[in-house]
């Protein structure tokens, strides 16, 4: 029986909560109107070497997203980095993954609920599953491929729903 993101979040180490909570991140992107695809890549190196860098990194990423979209879904998409512990902190990680699962679920709900909801309900575990299986001091970035390979496919997902919104359909 599979856990659902919560418990998974609830027994995941640093490097996996930071991971969740950052792929989360990542597959909202598209709600930010044109943003590159690597632009979390200074974040994704830094929970690669276990929260090295973190606060120079943060501050590099949310500087870069000061100018974006000012829509509702840009709004909730930047609260959630706002809401990213400035240090790596084992403490405040939790909270940070538990915020951005919730939040990516709900703006997925409301651009278009069902099976959108459900395939980013099916991401969010299998990252942390994967994460779960992995040690935290593991083989650094080349350990986060499949997360990130998880994460461009909502990526692409979530940019297809936004799309066909724009185009009225």
């Amino acid at each position: 029986m599979s856990q659902s993101a919560q418990e998974l979040i609830a027994e995941a180490g640093e490097r996996g909560l930071a991971a969740s909570a950052l792929a989360c991140l990542d597959r909202c992107l598209p709600l930010l109107g044109p943003v590159p695809d690597d632009l979390l890549r200074p974040l994704w190196q830094s929970v690669a070497e276990g929260g090295a860098g973190w606060a120079d990194r943060l501050a590099e990423v949310r500087g870069a997203l000061a100018d974006t979209d000012d829509a509702e879904f840009a709004v909730l998409v930047r609260k959630m980095l706002g809401a990213a512990p400035s240090e790596w902190d084992g403490a405040a990680l939790p909270a940070w993954a538990e915020a951005c699962s919730v939040t990516a679920l709900e703006l997925h709900e409301q651009l278009g609920g069902g099976p959108l909801v459900e395939g980013e309900e099916r991401r969010q575990v299998q990252i942390l599953e994967f994460l779960a299986d992995t040690p935290s001091a593991g083989p650094g970035a080349a350990g986060l491929r499949p997360v990130l390979d998880v994460s461009a496919e909502g990526r692409r997902v979530l940019r297809a729903v936004v799309s066909r919104r724009e185009r009225g359909a």
